[in-house]
């Protein structure tokens, strides 16, 4: 079995590649360190929802708590709205159980409650990474300060644009998917005082605009979502355009309540989207990839760092059963086999639902589409609410045993 002397490099300080600290350590028993290239943690960013699915993982590794302070329940489930915000449909919020709701979170803050949970000297920042190379005993890795060591194991957490899936296994780069996000978020003080705790999302021809609470409810985060033909880089910092984005919304054909809710932002980032078919193999000997390296996705489903959390968690499970450093390498096989196919349904069900919210022109079935919408929520509950991916790994493993 690996122990606190396997060493396991992590490239990215994000979301994922902290989980995935938490969990190896604390599941897995080996010795981490993560590499960021930013020389300040969560600094940029806006708002990420955690949905039952990934809440139930970080419950597990006893960070749910702390993630739940941090950040803002809705007062019950979301809804959509046509443009002129009018009610669609309702969407999901909690799982079948009940026993978990969707918590809005301020990224900054998400990034800072999960840091808190791993050693300050295993994380290491202002690190880039220039290159990998695997070796007969395990992988080396390099970076742009003239830093360089050797582990038994490295995860690539590096983010849709990720180096170590690039320079490791020759695999296509994501597609830029035409769209970009205006995103921020805003002091909810500012809003009426009716303004609905909840996500809202209000959907129109081509283009779509959501919110919800963060920060126990003391901001509010945006994002809207326009055809563009600039191909921006994913970014979280890209300064934006406020009038651009509102002039996005204007008009009578858009709810005078959104509108108002545009006049008050003061502040938004620019986000290219980026998609990308779901990959044949995340993993080469003892190099594995984790989160948006491993499955870039749009964010319609709002599973992407939720994703990254399974991710984390079921890598840890297999690693701990690893046979040895040797056994490293058929650890990271299995734990792709056994994640690929749910973020490959995810990926798909990502990009159909940012379809079905900008369907509203002479072409599209609005009825049909409303229609999917309300079945959707079904789906959501039971498909990605539900899964519980402890349970997932554990079967998985006792599966991988008999053979």
């Amino acid at each position: 079995m690996v122990n606190q002397t396997t060493r396991v490099a992590i490239i990215g300080g994000g979301m994922g590649g902290l989980t995935a600290a938490i969990a190896l350590t604390r599941i897995a028993g080996v010795q981490v360190t993560v590499f960021e290239q930013a020389r300040k943690l969560g600094d940029v960013g806006a708002g990420v929802a955690v949905a039952p699915n990934g809440q139930r993982v970080l419950d597990k590794l006893g960070v749910l708590e702390q993630v739940k302070r941090a950040g803002a329940t809705p007062d019950g489930h979301g809804v959509y709205l046509d443009s002129l915000g009018n009610l669609v449909a309702e969407a999901a919020w909690e799982d079948s159980a009940k026993q978990y709701q969707s918590v809005g979170m301020y990224r900054p803050d998400l990034v800072n409650v999960l840091a808190d949970e791993v050693p300050a000297d295993t994380i290491r920042l202002g690190h880039r990474l220039t290159s990998i190379q695997p070796l007969d005993t395990g992988v080396r890795v390099e970076f742009e300060n003239g830093v360089h060591d050797e582990f038994d194991a490295v995860v690539g957490a590096d983010g849709v644009h990720s180096v170590v899936r690039n320079s490791l296994m020759q695999l296509p780069e994501p597609v830029y998917s035409g769209f970009i996000a205006f995103r921020g978020v805003i002091d909810a003080s500012i809003l009426p005082d009716d303004w609905p705790m909840i996500s809202q999302v209000w959907m129109g021809e081509g283009k779509h605009f959501m919110c919800y609470p963060l920060q126990q409810r003391k901001l509010f985060n945006y994002v809207g979502f326009v055809p563009s033909d600039r191909p921006l880089k994913e970014s979280w910092s890209a300064p934006g355009d406020v009038s651009e984005l509102a002039a996005e919304f204007a008009g009578e054909n858009w709810d005078p309540r959104l509108r108002h809710f545009i006049q008050l932002i003061d502040k938004t980032f620019w986000w290219g989207l980026y998609d990308h078919e779901p990959l044949t193999n995340w993993s080469l000997g003892r190099v594995t990839l984790l989160g948006d390296a491993a499955h870039t996705m749009l964010p319609h489903a709002g599973q992407g760092v939720n994703q990254a959390i399974e991710d984390s968690i079921t890598l840890a499970f297999f690693l701990k059963e690893a046979e040895g450093a040797e056994g490293i390498a058929e650890a990271f096989k299995r734990y792709t086999a056994i994640r690929m196919q749910r973020t490959a349904i995810l990926q798909n069900s990502s990009r159909r639902s940012g379809s079905q919210f900008d369907e509203q022109n002479e072409f599209a079935d609005i009825k049909k589409r409303n229609a999917d919408l309300r079945a959707g929520r079904d789906f959501r509950r039971s498909v990605l609410f539900d899964f519980d991916a402890v349970k997932a790994a554990e079967k998985a493993l006792k599966r991988f045993r008999r053979i």
